[in-house]
């Protein structure tokens, strides 16, 4: 992570960039350009992804015609790709925290503007399927209407005209290294929020570089603090996952002496893509054994180097015997922290400890607690009864 700046000033506009950064857009392009690639035998196989992530419509189209060898020219390319596009607008989900963030900043009326490379039109079309983001901002503009796009400044260097402000005293939040470069060369604080996986490292030139939304603090730059933080954890929208276990006491539990139980991440491929990697929390029911309370991580496990994102449930209770090949459900119901790195492997453990100590706390409370009766784990348990 990118050490953070010793703040020149404070700030009091916002521009932020759309794709990657506030929208999930990657899963929406990966399907249709394995679609649209099919049409000439070609394989989309996510290479060279970091060469489109935040350039410009005609700079991306460009890199895969070359990269793919296709025999059409760039704009052939535009024309036939860009209905295909339009039609999935409609299901791009919103990324973790953005839609919290944006009304976090006009509740308190803090002018933002959107800055994004895409043209003027699609990113109103965007936008319009997310309930009050387009009256949110003050101003929104596209990569069509000005000279250059990222990493050039100009783009928000307009949007700091247009909302009246010295650049200095705007805070860009990007999730691409053409749009924090532009933000830099703007005279702009810049957070960055990486949308390519374990790629922090490059995004040095950024003030700060966080994991996801759900880690920014407004207060470290002089804006209004987040209010919804309760007893150390955020409270989510909850989401439910379930399979059997994969590894009852595998490499996590016998290192670690917790019992993890790991979930195959190739079933819930698409669940991984629309949440931030991160600890969170919530209850597990275990078809045979009851429902108990838990401490999840999503991502890649800094520590030991996963080379998948996973998912490794730690089942906050005692158990004496394995459970490998038990069906498991899960209701995660809050977040704690984003993945981190650890010096050793006593660090890794203790903070662990610390996780499972937050988590033991807040499910008592009533607005977590409730979800232990969720259907989705009482259905589970119910199953089983019926087979007994």
């Amino acid at each position: 992570m990118a050490a953070t700046m010793p703040l020149r000033s404070f700030v009091s506009h916002v521009v932020l960039d759309l794709d990657g950064t506030l929208l999930n857009t990657d899963g929406i392009v990966s399907e249709v350009l394995k679609k649209f690639l099919g049409k000439y035998g070609k394989q989309w196989d996510g290479r060279g992804v970091h060469k489109i992530v935040g350039k410009t419509p005609l700079e991306a189209a460009t890199s895969i015609v070359e990269d793919y060898g296709l025999p059409c020219t760039t704009n052939e390319f535009i024309l036939d790709i860009s209905p295909m596009f339009s039609d999935q607008w409609c299901n791009i989900k919103a990324l973790p925290g953005a839609s919290r963030l944006i009304k976090h900043l006009n509740g308190h009326g803090v002018r933002m503007a959107l800055a994004s490379n895409s043209p003027k039109e699609s990113i109103e079309a965007k936008i319009s399927h997310h309930h009050g983001w387009k009256e949110s901002f003050s101003v929104i503009i596209g990569g069509d209407e000005v000279g250059m796009g990222k990493p050039s400044p100009e783009i928000f260097l307009e949007a700091a005209k247009r909302l009246n402000v010295e650049p200095s005293k705007c805070l860009v939040i990007e999730d691409s290294l053409p749009g924090v470069t532009a933000g830099k060369a703007a005279g702009m604080g810049v957070v960055a929020v990486p949308s390519v996986p374990k790629q922090a490292a490059l995004y040095s030139s950024a003030d700060e570089v966080i994991n996801s939304l759900l880690d920014l603090q407004p207060e470290k730059w002089g804006l209004p603090p987040f209010q919804d933080w309760i007893e150390g954890t955020l409270p989510i929208e909850p989401w439910y996952i379930g399979g059997p276990v994969i590894k009852g006491f595998g490499r996590g539990s016998k290192v670690l002496g917790i019992p993890t139980a790991n979930l195959s991440a190739d079933s819930f491929s698409v669940i991984l893509s629309e949440h931030a990697s991160g600890v969170y929390f919530g209850w597990a029911a275990l078809s045979t054994r009851g429902i108990f309370k838990m401490v999840m991580s999503i991502g890649w496990n800094p520590y030991f180097d996963n080379t998948e994102k996973t998912i490794e449930p730690w089942l906050l209770h005692d158990f004496n015997e394995d459970f490998y090949g038990e069906e498991l459900h899960l209701a995660i119901v809050g977040y704690i922290r984003p993945e981190a790195n650890f010096p050793s492997l006593e660090t890794l453990i203790a903070k662990i400890h610390d996780d499972g100590k937050i988590s033991e706390k807040a499910l008592d409370l009533p607005m977590y607690a409730s979800y232990k009766d969720a259907p989705y784990l009482r259905s589970l348990l119910q199953q089983d009864n019926n087979h007994s």
